[in-house]
């Protein structure tokens, strides 16, 4: 009797896992992610000659409760078009029954390497930039995303930066409209084995509306009013502190809070002080305040504060003294300082070797 190596019997269960594409115009290369209701692949599009992420319903779906809401899914993300935000670029249905969507494959360094990689500040915060602008345009189409996290930004090696994973992003809805979400989705970019894990507790509830006492998000990034399954104050600022957080990790290459700390907000981030410019730990800590109402009212106003460091402006967390306002006017404005000390020095030389 020959027995049949482990190695051979994964692959015997892969390839029969392996769904049938025919009829679709994808050929399978290889699997790159699963999690509980779905699969992921590597696929080609033979229409275009293209790499995609293809992504297949691999449970029971009798009732066709999840099909439709995996075909919803990929609806609320196909309508968040934005240079940062992954595209969705084909939606359909095997033979088989089972729903799949295709998007972009994404290539490129998760944001945790990126900073690892020690990039200077500059850069790392025209990143950041980039992040928040992603997340401005998903609000202004009424998209929370609800767990911004390093893992779920890649940076790509031109500079693209892409923010991913929106399966638990939530819809708010207008005034007096009912809130509603899509059903979560895993990362399909390639895992590592430090992937952070995303919460989902128990009491969520399996219809459209989050139940109040869910706990969902990831611990190390989530907002207090999440860590206490708040989810009637879950909007727009709560993505707002999950910024706040990634440019915590971008400053000092941790997390704001410990996951036991977050309920408290007692521990104020004594990682930032005095190791950054004033300005950006004021910006960050708004951010990061426990109090929704006081952080910023938006993810753009946010940004706008990133931008105005970078182009040595004032930012509106910080309120500068005289000399700080000064300094910041002298380095803004360099090269034109330079030249005038310059040239009132050759007239003072020349004054000098007149009166001589």
């Amino acid at each position: 009797m020959k027995w049949i190596s482990d190695d051979a019997l994964l692959r015997l269960r892969d390839a029969a896992e392996e769904p049938d594409l025919e009829g679709t115009p994808y050929r399978l290369i290889r699997k790159v992610g699963a999690g509980g209701m779905s699969v992921v692949y590597l696929a080609q599009d033979a229409r275009l000659n293209r790499n995609v992420a293809l992504k297949i319903m691999n449970v029971s779906d009798e009732s066709g409760n999840l099909a439709s809401r995996m075909t919803r899914e990929a609806q609320i993300v196909a309508r968040l078009e934005h240079p940062a935000i992954v595209p969705i670029h084909d939606v359909g249905r095997l033979e088989d029954g089972r729903v799949f969507y295709t998007m972009k494959y994404v290539q490129g360094r998760r944001l945790d390497h990126y900073v690892a990689s020690r990039p200077a500040l500059t850069e790392m915060l025209r990143v950041f930039q980039r992040v928040c602008e992603a997340v401005s345009f998903a609000h202004s189409c009424s998209v929370i995303h609800r767990d911004i996290k390093p893992e779920n930004i890649m940076v790509g090696a031109f500079g693209e930066v892409l923010v991913m994973d929106w399966g638990i992003a939530k819809i708010l809805g207008k005034p007096g409209e009912p809130r509603t979400e899509p059903l979560r989705y895993e990362a399909y970019s390639e895992p590592g084995p430090d992937q952070t894990a995303t919460l989902i507790d128990p009491r969520a509830n399996s219809g459209n509306e989050t139940a109040d006492g869910a706990i969902i998000g990831t611990p190390a990034y989530m907002s207090p009013e999440q860590a206490a399954g708040d989810n009637q104050r879950v909007d727009f600022r709560t993505d707002v502190y999950a910024l706040g957080a990634i440019l915590h990790f971008i400053l000092t290459g941790s997390p704001p809070f410990e996951a036991a700390d977050l309920r408290t907000g007692q521990s104020q981030t004594p990682a930032l002080r005095g190791k950054v410019q004033p300005a950006l730990e004021a910006t960050c800590l708004k951010a990061l305040n426990h109090d929704s109402e006081k952080r910023y009212a938006s993810a753009q106003a946010m940004a706008a504060d990133i931008s105005a460091f970078l182009d040595g402006l004032s930012v509106s967390a910080y309120k500068e003294s005289a000399l700080e306002k000064a300094a910041r006017l002298l380095a803004r404005n360099r090269p034109l300082v330079i030249l005038i000390l310059a040239y009132l020095l050759m007239r003072l030389l020349v004054l000098v070797f007149f009166r001589r």
